[in-house]
């Protein structure tokens, strides 16, 4: 099954269909990072069990998972939401959906492979090395995958934020 190129539905070309859509989108990425948090919660379970050297890396892999899938989907949906502006092609679409189109443009779009690269994230390399350091050598790559995963969460929160402001415009009796 193909992924939908854009938010519009074939008799439904509205703005709250691109909006509602959205939202939905929106929700399944915030699963995704809840995803890789309640993962690495579950971790210590499996501590009297696996030693450090396999768990914390385990971990660390859970959390770089996690974060790659919600960066795709992530642009998966800047991608649908572009897509669909083009299609609707009306002025006041572009006005209503700004802050959903806003969002979209503050994030660049990063390749995973900068992601990844210590040298071009030296912040989140140096908070990683300081966390390892005080806490164990086996803790930096968590808490690098850890960085790498508040990063997607806070696009999503940003896009979350704008879908709301998005709503109060389109449905302004419908909030309480």
């Amino acid at each position: 099954m193909g992924l939908a190129k854009h938010y519009l539905e074939t008799g439904n070309r509205s703005v709250s269909t691109i909006v509602k859509a959205v939202d939905k989108d929106v929700e399944r990425g915030e699963n995704i990072v809840i995803l890789g948090y309640s993962s690495v919660l579950m971790a210590p379970i499996f501590a009297p069990v696996l030693p450090p050297y396999i768990l914390l890396p385990l971990m660390a892999i859970v959390f770089g998972v996690c974060a790659c899938s919600a960066h795709k989907h992530f642009q998966h949906i800047r991608r649908k939401l572009k897509h669909s502006l083009a299609l609707m092609a009306e002025a006041n679409v572009g006005l209503l959906l700004k802050p959903l189109t806003d969002v979209c443009a503050s994030y660049p779009s990063q390749t995973l492979t900068e992601s990844f690269n210590p040298l071009k994230n030296l912040k989140r390399t140096f908070n990683s090395l300081v966390g390892g350091l005080l806490i164990n050598p086996l803790w930096m790559p968590v808490f690098y995958m850890m960085g790498m995963h508040l990063n997607e969460e806070k696009s999503f929160i940003s896009l979350n934020q704008a879908v709301m402001a998005v709503e109060k415009k389109i449905f302004p009796k419908h909030q309480d």
